[in-house]
Order: structure tokens, then sequence, then C-alpha cells
């Protein structure tokens, strides 16, 4: 591949099984001749022993020269004040979209076809974590607090990304998910904010509303009934790892965090520490992240190779790892995928 058509991005291999996971995904896209040129840069606890900080500016500053990132699980340390490392990310590079695909890979599950998308608004909300703690008697804890909030601006743009999205990829619905029936003002403006959106895209994208409660049940009772779903913070954080589970779990869950000058892509599931240096973890959730970037990046050729190893690999069982039921090791798994894309 010559030079000029590289295309500069970040490697943050992360924790835990978070290596051995990353090296599997850069062997499959080297397969395929992906055209990144990967600058290391640490994170989580691994980055904490190496330099004292869990998420040190080299890291930061790479990602602002690359404005494209694709990471392991990392671990935030627990205590010592350390502010979530994704958190800090998404507001770093204002990564307002989360966006968060769910598909049937593995057949033969409670749930078949189901292939929805869901935009959740990755800025405000009760992640904005504004918390307080009010004394009472002699208790300084007795009573806590959170504040959260959403801005007509960033209800705009969320639901706009999910709409844009819907006309690029031939979607036929977006569903708004809101508690605006009890949350008047906090989920009442991004409702406002979403039909007004919705207008725009008459004809060309349905819309419908649904109260999230609603919705969560339906997603196990009827969950066909979805195509693309937006919402806020907090609602779109659960709802996301809900429909993970519906297709096996977070290790066939990728996420893709885009603002206007960055992009991070991740695998969603935690590091398994548990795990880690044993050849057991599944890349699947990072492969289908990395897929993600490529997209991103114009490389739709590429990721439609590797969604078909993915789905020719594990849909025929020869080869699985353990969370998948199978007794695969992580170089087994990589090496039929491997084999699959070329």
């Amino acid at each position: 591949m010559s030079a000029e058509k590289t295309i500069p991005a970040t490697l943050i291999p992360g924790d835990g099984i978070g290596p051995e996971i990353v090296d599997s995904v850069i062997e499959i896209l080297d397969a395929v001749g992906a055209p990144f040129k990967w600058e290391k840069a640490l994170g989580g606890v691994s980055a904490l022993e190496a330099t004292g900080s869990p998420l040190p500016k080299e890291t930061i500053e790479s990602i602002r020269r690359t404005g494209l990132a694709l990471k392991g699980p990392l671990t935030t340390p627990v205590g010592g004040g350390f502010k979530s490392i994704n958190v800090t990310l998404r507001q770093e590079f204002g990564l307002f979209a989360n966006v968060r695909p769910t598909k049937t890979i593995v057949p033969g599950g409670r749930f078949e076809n189901i292939n929805l998308v869901i935009f959740r608004e990755n800025l405000e909300g009760y992640y904005a974590a504004l918390e307080n703690y009010i004394p009472v008697g002699d208790d300084p804890h007795a009573i806590a607090t959170s504040a959260g909030y959403t801005s007509r601006a960033e209800c705009n743009r969320i639901v706009r990304y999910a709409f844009e999205y819907a006309v690029k990829n031939n979607r036929k619905r977006v569903t708004l998910v809101h508690k605006a029936n009890i949350l008047k003002l906090l989920t009442g403006l991004f409702l406002e904010e979403g039909r007004k959106v919705a207008k725009e895209y008459e004809g060309r994208v349905e819309v419908n509303e649904r109260i999230v409660d609603a919705c969560a049940m339906q997603l196990v009772t009827d969950p066909w009934q979805y195509d693309c779903i937006v919402t806020t913070n907090l609602f779109g954080d659960i709802l996301s790892d809900l429909t993970a589970g519906l297709v096996g779990g977070l290790g066939l869950a990728p996420g893709a965090n885009i603002g206007e000058k960055a992009a991070v892509f991740e695998a969603v599931h935690g590091s398994a520490p548990d795990i880690a240096g044993q050849n057991k973890a599944n890349p699947t959730s990072l492969l289908l992240a990395a897929n993600m970037m490529l997209q991103h990046v114009g490389r739709q050729d590429l990721a439609t190779r590797i969604d078909k190893a993915i789905e020719k690999v594990i849909s025929s069982g020869a080869v699985r790892t353990g969370d998948l039921g199978g007794k695969a090791s992580t170089t087994d798994l990589t090496a039929a995928l491997k084999q699959a894309v070329s």
C-alpha cells in the first residue's frame, strides 16, 4: 500500500485482555490491507503504572493529532480521585454521539435476526455527575443529590445524527426514547427537539416515540419493531447493554464515540482480568468496532469482507471462544477469521 493512502490512527491496547484482543484485531486488519498507520498509546491501569496517569497527555495529544482511535478495554483505577477515562475522553474531544449497533451473529439464540442501532447522547444528562451531599443532623452524607441537564443544541445534534445515519444506511425508522411524562423538562426538551428534527426528514425516515420503560419491555418481547433508537445519556447506556444481551452479550457489542473532530472506537466490555494472558478472550467486539472505524473512513469494502468472515466463522460454530459456548482460543479464532477474510 502506498504511503499517501495510509490513515494515521491512535491505538490504545488497554488493560487485562486488551493487548491480546488488540493484537488479534490488528492481524485481521492487516490481512485485509486496512489503511491505518498506528500510533500506540497508553491508557488505563497500565498507563497509571507507567506514567502516573490513567490517561496521559501523550495519549490525548495523539488522538488530537490523528482524530481517530481504536481502544481496548480500559480500567479506571478505583480510588485516588480518578475520573472515568471514557467520560474524560468524551468531554475532551466533544464525542457527542455514542453509536451501538446490535446484530444477531450467533444463530439459535432466543432472538434471531436482530438488527438495530442505538444512538446515545454522550455528554449531558445525569452523566454530567453534578452531585452533592446534604447534611442532616450529625450525618454529613444524609442525602445525596444529582442534577442532570440537557441542552437544546445537544438534543438537536444527537437526533440529527441518528436521522442522517438512517438516511445513509437505508434505515426505515427512528424511535425517540424519553421519559417526558415524568421528567417533563429534562427529557421534554429532548422530545421537543427530536420532533422538530424529525419533521425535516418526513417522507424519508419514519419517526415514532416511546417512553423508556415501555421501550425496555418491548425490546425483550418484540425487539424487531425497532430499527434506530435515539435517546439521552443514561437511558442510552442502559438500553444499549440490554440490546447487547439480545444477541449474546458484550463480547459481540462494538461501540463508537463520534465528535466533530475525533472518533474513538471501542470494545464495550470490560478488561476481564480473570482471563487475561490465558488466550481465552473473544476479540469479536473490538473487531466489530474496527469495522465501524473502516466505515467511518469510507472503507465499506473492507468492512464488508470482515463482516462476512465473522458471520461465516461464528455462524458455522466450528471455531468459537468460551463465552460463545465453544473451546477455541483467541489465536484459533484469529486464524480462522484471517483465513475467512483472505
